[in-house]
C-alpha cells in the first residue's frame, strides 16, 4: 500500500479547519500521513489541531512557526513528508467523500507520475448548494497557454516528482501552483491521469479571485510562468480562463 502525505497549510483558520481535519480522518484509505503546516496562527487554530491529533493515532503531525507565505508552507510540507504520494488540502476546503484517497490510489497505475480530478465550490457555508463545478477533464498541456490547468487541490504526485523537478517557487504571490503545472506538464512532460471524480469541496473567496487586483496579479504571474519556461502566450490567451469560468457556474447540482 502506497503511503499518501496530505498537506494542509493554515493561518488563523479556526472557522474552517475542523471540517478539513474531519474529512481527512474519515477517509477509508488509512495509509495516510497528515501534515499541517501552520504560519504561527494567533487564533484557536492550533488548539483545534491539538484536540484532534489523538484521533489520528500518530498519523497527524504539525509545525507552527512563521513562514514566507503559503508556498513556503507547502514546500515545508513536502520536505517533511514521508509518503510516496503528496497532495494538498486547503484549510478552508474538505474532501467531498470518504473514498477520495482510496479512489485516487486505485488509479495510480505503473508509469503514472500524477493524477487529478474535479472540485466544486460552495458559498456562505451552504454545503448543499454547488455554485461552480471545475472539471479537469478537458485539460491538455497545450491549454496551459490559455491559463488553464488541472484543479490544484486534486493534484496528487509522487514525491519523487518534486524532488526531481523542484519545489514551489517563492517568486510568486498567487500563481506558484500554476508555475508548477507549467513546469511539470510543459517543461518536463510528466505522465498524469485524469480521474472523473469530485475530489474536493471548496469555499469561494480564495486569494486569487477575491477582487479585481487579485485577478490582475494572477494573470500577470501566469504570463511570467509561461515565459519562464518558454511557453508562448499573451494576455488575451491567458485571460481565456475567465471566460471558461462562466460555463462552470452551476446554480444547484448537488
Amino acid at each position: 500500500m502506497m503511503k499518501v502525505s496530505i498537506i494542509t497549510c493554515t493561518y488563523n483558520s479556526e472557522k474552517t479547519i475542523l471540517d478539513t481535519i474531519n474529512s481527512v480522518l474519515s477517509q477509508k484509505y488509512k495509509n495516510i500521513e497528515y501534515l499541517i503546516i501552520d504560519g504561527k496562527s494567533t487564533d484557536s487554530t492550533i488548539d483545534i489541531i491539538r484536540l484532534n491529533q489523538f484521533n489520528f493515532s500518530g498519523r497527524l503531525r504539525f509545525i507552527s512557526e512563521p513562514d514566507n507565505g503559503i508556498y513556503d508552507a507547502m514546500n515545508k510540507g513536502i520536505l517533511n513528508s514521508t509518503g510516496d504520494i503528496i497532495g494538498f488540502l486547503n484549510s478552508d476546503d474538505y474532501f467531498t467523500s470518504d473514498d477520495v484517497i482510496g479512489s485516487m490510489i486505485d488509479n495510480f497505475e505503473e508509469g503514472i507520475d500524477a493524477v487529478y480530478g474535479d472540485v466544486h465550490f460552495i458559498k456562505n457555508g451552504n454545503k448543499e448548494k454547488c455554485v461552480r463545478y471545475y472539471s479537469s477533464a478537458i485539460f491538455r498541456p497545450m491549454m496551459l497557454k490559455y491559463g488553464l490547468m488541472p484543479a490544484h487541490p486534486t493534484f496528487y504526485a509522487k514525491k519523487d516528482v518534486y524532488l526531481k523537478y523542484g519545489l514551489f517557487s517563492l517568486d510568486y504571490k498567487i500563481a506558484a501552483d500554476y508555475d508548477m503545472m507549467v513546469r511539470l506538464f510543459y517543461k518536463y512532460n510528466i505522465k498524469a491521469k485524469y480521474i472523473k471524480m469530485d475530489f474536493v469541496t471548496m469555499r469561494v473567496g480564495g486569494i486569487s479571485t477575491k477582487n479585481l487586483y487579485s485577478r490582475f496579479l494572477t494573470t500577470k504571474e501566469d504570463l511570467k510562468a509561461c515565459r519562464n519556461y518558454g511557453l508562448k502566450t499573451n494576455l488575451f490567451f491567458i485571460s481565456f480562463k475567465y471566460l471558461k469560468k462562466i460555463f462552470e457556474i452551476k446554480p444547484n447540482i448537488i
